[in-house]
């Protein structure tokens, strides 16, 4: 059996700005490394036995707050990141809805139906997600995966078979959410889906 723990990024300057950050970075807030340091209480006697973190700035910070102290490999992959938005990353969600109204509301209104000038569709996010989510099943349990929103959103669509009009159902990925996933006899299991218990007092 292969048992995976999954998480999103703490809260960053863009998140606060209104910016879409896709394969951008900022920087993680105060609030988002206490969110990360809240989590990695919550899963001190979770023996990893490594941390895949996406090789995104915030992802990376993320991970390390949470690891700690601990002896765990950390490894780096691109894989991991975010979707790419092309033209959108580092822009205002509010001047994207002025500007390019139609695309972005078919973004979230019809994920099916998007089409990707520059950038990754919801396919081809889903599809490498997939990907490495199976390669983890080569590695000892249980793993620590440190990713995006729209990431964490893609595992959950391969993992429950969605269709792509329904990729944003289900509950919202809140910074340093856990959602934790295992496969035994040849199918994948959400066991937890973006629990927010050990944020307690923080605010997002």
């Amino acid at each position: 059996m292969t048992k995976i723990y999954i998480t999103r990024h703490g809260q960053t300057e863009w998140n606060l700005e209104g910016r879409m950050q896709g394969r951008k970075n900022s920087k993680l807030t105060r609030l988002g490394e206490e969110q990360a340091e809240r989590l990695g209480k919550r899963l001190l006697d979770v023996p990893f036995t490594k941390v895949i973190t996406s090789s995104s700035g915030r992802a990376k910070q993320t991970a390390e707050l949470i690891r700690g102290n601990r002896d765990i490999e950390l490894h780096e992959m691109d894989e991991w990141q975010e979707i790419d938005l092309g033209a959108w990353e580092g822009r205002l969600t509010k001047e994207l809805e002025k500007e390019d109204g139609k695309n972005f509301r078919i973004f979230w209104e019809e994920p099916h139906t998007y089409e990707a000038s520059e950038g990754e569709s919801f396919e081809e996010v889903i599809e490498r997600v997939g990907t490495e989510i199976e390669k983890l099943t080569t590695y000892k349990s249980p793993v620590l995966v440190v990713t995006h929103a729209v990431v964490l959103k893609a595992l959950l669509a391969y993992c429950h078979e969605k269709d792509v009009e329904d990729f944003w159902s289900g509950q919202f990925m809140h910074q340093t959410s856990l959602t934790v996933i295992e496969k035994k006899d040849g199918k994948w299991n959400v066991i937890m889906e973006a629990d927010t218990s050990h944020h307690e007092e923080v605010t997002e």
